[in-house]
């Protein structure tokens, strides 16, 4: 039951999930006006979360990984390349079409984080579904104030499910959220929006 439990915790606070959600909320939060938060929306999901989601589900379909989720560390470089490809299109994409800043605030965090795990990656699994989540909060509690403080209550139980399944080690999970609200943190200061 509880290994059930931390499945589903982990499928539906899934990384893409939560980055889906969260640029959501930052587009209509940002946007001046209800059509502008869409065409934000599309344009970050299309070309930064998309492709790489894209291309897990194709690879995991192939048997070229073990699943969407990429739980085997060595299976993890590519993908952080192509995340990382990702971003940065996406960056020059939404600073030529003049996005709010928030946005591009976002991404290049995003891309700063991707690239920070990439490294540790080349030498330990680090927890993106706990990182993803801590971020989330960060950026939630930037934008939103101590509205946004109340995301945190997920940080526990996704760090928990990743333990439970035996995905990560404790440290694994407190590593990823501690460096992901900490890049977070200094983007959004660099772009005085913190």
């Amino acid at each position: 039951m509880k290994r059930q439990l931390a499945s589903l915790t982990s499928g539906v606070l899934n990384p893409f999930l939560v980055s889906v959600v969260v640029i959501l909320l930052l587009s209509f939060e940002s946007a001046s006006s209800v059509s502008d938060a869409v065409k934000w929306l599309l344009i970050f999901v299309t070309v930064s979360i998309l492709p790489v989601f894209l291309v897990i589900i194709y690879l995991a379909h192939n048997d070229k990984l073990e699943g969407i989720f990429i739980n085997v560390r060595g299976e993890r470089h590519k993908i952080y390349l192509l995340a990382v490809c990702s971003i940065v299109a996406g960056c020059i994409l939404l600073l030529n079409l003049g996005a709010p800043m928030v946005l591009v605030a976002s991404l290049v965090a995003g891309l700063s984080a991707v690239f920070v795990f990439m490294c540790i990656n080349l030498l330990w699994k680090i927890s993106i579904h706990t990182a993803f989540m801590a971020a989330s909060v960060a950026v939630l509690t930037i934008v939103y104030g101590s509205v946004g403080v109340l995301a945190v209550m997920l940080v526990p139980p996704v760090a928990w499910a990743r333990i439970e399944m035996k995905h990560h080690s404790l440290a694994q999970t407190i590593a990823g959220a501690l460096l992901a609200v900490l890049i977070v943190v200094v983007v959004f200061r660099l772009f005085g929006l913190a």
